[in-house]
């Protein structure tokens, strides 16, 4: 390659990089990455043929099909967490769970390699919490704008003047804090 291909790829590369980064910090990426490598051995130990010279010895066991069974669902559950980590919870105990569950059922969860893969992954994608975004030093929570809104600030909705605040019927709260009087749930001291 020439020196000027080197160069056009430079900022596309770039680009690209920092966009996959853009998108792995918005979910839980390595608790996902870990929960498909813990299946991976975990669905394949049953099913393999380990040779040693002339002699091979074959892994498979009558819990095969509920291996592949684990396997495939910590596979799907890591992507579950790439692309929905709103559920990511749910898939993190879920993977968490059949981690244990392949201890029995999958040579010792894939000879521990993907019982401790899954495991970690699980725990990763349950503890995981979208971040905070930087705007001018300050920490913006998406609630208060930090998805491609403006800077500006948004606070509570001013009352509408004239308007009534009650769901139906009479006041008949006794503790005494109602928006009739004003107080709107704040309780005096002595």
């Amino acid at each position: 390659m020439s020196a000027e291909a080197h160069a056009g790829l430079g900022p596309k590369l770039g680009h690209m990089r920092q966009s996959f980064r853009g998108w792995r910090g918005q979910r839980p990426f390595w608790g996902g990455l870990l929960a498909i490598l813990g299946g991976i051995p975990i669905m394949y130990f049953p099913y393999a043929n380990l040779t040693i010279g002339s002699m091979t010895i074959r892994m498979a066991t009558t819990a095969g099909a509920g291996s592949l069974i684990i396997g495939v669902l910590l596979v799907v559950l890591g992507l579950t967490m790439w692309f929905q980590p709103h559920s990511r919870v749910f898939a993190g105990v879920a993977a968490i769970l059949l981690a244990l569950v392949s201890l029995v059922v999958s040579n010792f969860g894939g000879f521990i390699i993907g019982f401790l893969l899954a495991l970690l992954g699980g725990a990763l994608g349950v503890s995981w919490a979208p971040g905070r975004q930087q705007r001018d030093g300050q920490a913006v929570t998406a609630a208060q704008g930090g998805d491609d809104s403006g800077p500006e600030d948004h606070g509570a909705v001013p009352p509408i003047a004239g308007a009534t605040y009650r769901v139906s019927g009479a006041n008949d709260d006794v503790s005494g804090t109602s928006p009739d009087n004003g107080t709107n749930g704040r309780h005096r001291a002595g």
